[in-house]
């Protein structure tokens, strides 16, 4: 049953490629997150096919979808949803916002306030709103897919270190290369004939992507490689103990979060690839998109032209591999 989803599994991942073309980090990504019940943060310029991706994903899954542009007036109610008085009955009738659906993409996040970044932080946290005296429990199935811009930052509200830490991974993307770019054009113009068929995308039910979640947590993780993630966790927190220079680097250490999410992704992105194990090399590729936005850097470190990434590429050098 697990070799039957893993092939499933990396067959939908194959398709979401021809897709969303140049982008295999951010398709590996957002499918581990799926994989883990986790949520995305994804930063990268616009243009990129975010949107397509999540939507993409969405009709691969058997899942609802719907994109929230943020914005400075936005409310709270306008993702959560508000009671609507209906005259015709006397009484409130609790209608409900885009919250509620599988898989949601929060376009430009850091362009909402902080209220609006909260009931979000809520929905992410407890996978549940509230609405009025309503409490309401989302779906089983259910997924934050959030976006920044970092070449435009003015009028934004940068997220609070809390509501970070609530996503999984956070995953920079750049500009494809030559070949996916003419990949591209080819796509979008063979896309815009009429006479060109919409690709048949593979189809993966709910019941066997909550099977797969399980298949996931059953892939081995012995105690040598809990002890190095353990180990790297500790580093961001005890960097004294590894290099001085490295220290002065990093003002605040990486939440037990971290922890759990590199030990998860790390599984998933080992079963991915066929195996039942997790070996070093699953942990260190993920590594990257767990610490990035839990790390806090210091005045010294940005000085130095040092960033999440380089800080923990130091950090792979100097911890051992139990």
């Amino acid at each position: 049953m697990s070799q039957a989803l893993q092939a499933q599994c990396q067959t939908l991942l194959q398709q979401l490629d021809t897709q969303i073309i140049g982008q295999s980090h951010l398709t590996e990504r957002m499918l581990i997150t799926l994989l883990c019940a986790g949520h995305l943060l994804v930063e990268g310029p616009p243009g990129l096919a975010k949107t397509r991706a999540i939507k993409t994903l969405a009709q691969m899954i058997e899942g609802d979808y719907h994109r929230i542009q943020f914005t400075p007036d936005l409310l709270p109610s306008d993702i959560t949803g508000t009671e609507i008085y209906r005259q015709e009955t006397g009484q409130f009738e609790l209608q409900k916002g885009p919250i509620f659906q599988n898989l949601v993409l929060a376009d430009e996040i850091n362009r909402a306030p902080a209220k609006v970044q909260s009931a979000l932080l809520e929905a992410m946290a407890e996978e549940q709103v509230t609405v009025g005296k309503h409490t309401l429990a989302l779906e089983k199935l259910f997924m934050v897919m959030a976006t920044q811009n970092p070449i435009e930052q003015e009028g934004t509200y940068p997220l609070p270190e809390a509501q970070l830490d609530r996503f999984l991974m956070h995953v920079r993307i750049d500009y494809p290369d030559r070949e996916a770019e003419r990949a591209i054009l080819t796509l979008t113009e063979n896309e815009a004939r009429d006479d060109v068929e919409a690709p048949a995308l593979p189809h993966l039910d709910q019941a066997d992507l909550f099977a797969a979640r399980q298949a996931v947590l059953d892939v081995h993780l012995n105690d040598n490689l809990k002890t190095y993630i353990i180990e790297l966790v500790m580093a961001t927190r005890q960097p004294q103990n590894y290099d001085a220079t490295l220290a002065s680097y990093i003002d605040y250490g990486v939440s037990p979060r971290a922890t759990l999410a590199l030990a998860r992704t790390a599984r998933a992105h080992a079963w991915l690839r066929g195996q039942d194990y997790v070996s070093p090399d699953n942990i260190q590729a993920v590594v990257h998109d767990i610490f990035r936005h839990r790390l806090l850097l210091s005045f010294e470190a940005e000085a130095a032209n040092q960033t999440p990434d380089s800080v923990v590429n130091a950090l792979l050098e100097r911890v051992p591999v139990v």
